[in-house]
């Protein structure tokens, strides 16, 4: 599924001054409305829901906020969403998950298969729910949950999880970055109740890895000889670290809201390489 070939594309683009964003919050209790994000590749609105890719092999799909968001101290964050993959099939009857990621390069499309759409990109921070066994790479299983930074395909640290991800029931996952401790906690459930305790955590150093606390922040999928139709049904995110977690999605503030509240911000000046791994 996920072979040795790592095919980078490095994407270049003229550099702006940008002034910093200020820090802002957002909601979506659903995708109806998706005009605070660029979808890229396979990626596209399926109704009330965010279709990253279809069940369909070769796919590549990415979406992250239009705008860069400016993240609190030392990069602290706490997010909360909720996805399900539908209609998994192929090698290995599914492949190959999805992810969470930031970025510090650009809001295009990211790279397909087992690269999940963050391979090769630098200056990030990734979350994997992987469904597919890369015995190359490390993955303990065929269902479990990574830590990945700067595009790397060897996760700093996983989890397995019994029950599978691509069953086609609904996943609620949240993400917690605590600056001051630096610690990244990962918690997820098959129902909307966050669990006391992190089932992955990893000490990082966001403000470092990432390079800036302006980032794109968002979801990648990518499917090979396996597939999977990867949906994300709801997200919010928070520009700061709460210790009890992102509260669900409301429909407050606005979805479509991602908007930046600092004037002048023009365009950023990015490279990317998008990472390839089947």
């Amino acid at each position: 599924m996920k072979n040795t070939l790592a095919a980078f594309a490095l994407v270049a683009a003229s550099a702006v001054a940008a002034t910093p964003a200020a820090a802002q919050s957002f909601s979506y209790p659903d995708f109806s409305d998706v005009s605070g994000l660029k979808l890229n590749g396979n990626a596209f609105q399926n109704g009330n829901v965010l279709t990253l890719t279809p069940a369909l092999g070769g796919q590549a799909g990415t979406a992250w906020s239009l705008n860069p968001v400016h993240l609190g101290s030392n990069a602290s964050f706490s997010t909360v969403f909720s996805f399900n993959i539908q209609q998994r099939g192929g090698l290995a009857n599914g492949a190959d998950g999805l992810t969470f990621t930031l970025q510090n390069n650009t809001n295009s499309t990211g790279g397909g298969g087992g690269g999940i759409g963050y391979g090769g990109i630098p200056n990030s921070a990734t979350v994997e729910f992987d469904t597919y066994q890369n015995g190359e790479y490390g993955d303990p299983s065929s269902n479990h949950v990574g830590i990945n930074t700067n595009g790397n395909l060897f996760s700093l640290n996983t989890a397995n999880e019994l029950t599978d991800f691509d069953n086609g029931g609904n996943w609620w996952a949240w993400i917690d970055y605590n600056g001051t401790t630096h610690n990244l906690a990962v918690r997820w459930a098959q129902a909307a109740i966050r669990p006391d305790d992190p089932m992955l955590e990893q000490i990082l150093d966001l403000p470092t890895i990432l390079g800036a606390n302006d980032v794109f922040v968002g979801f990648t999928s990518g499917t090979g000889a396996g597939w999977g139709e990867h949906n994300i049904t709801s997200w919010n995110f928070e520009d700061s670290f709460d210790p009890n977690g992102a509260p669900l999605p409301t429909t407050s503030p606005e979805p479509a809201s991602i908007v930046l509240l600092a004037t002048g911000l023009g365009a950023i000046g990015l490279a990317k390489r998008r990472g390839f791994r089947r």
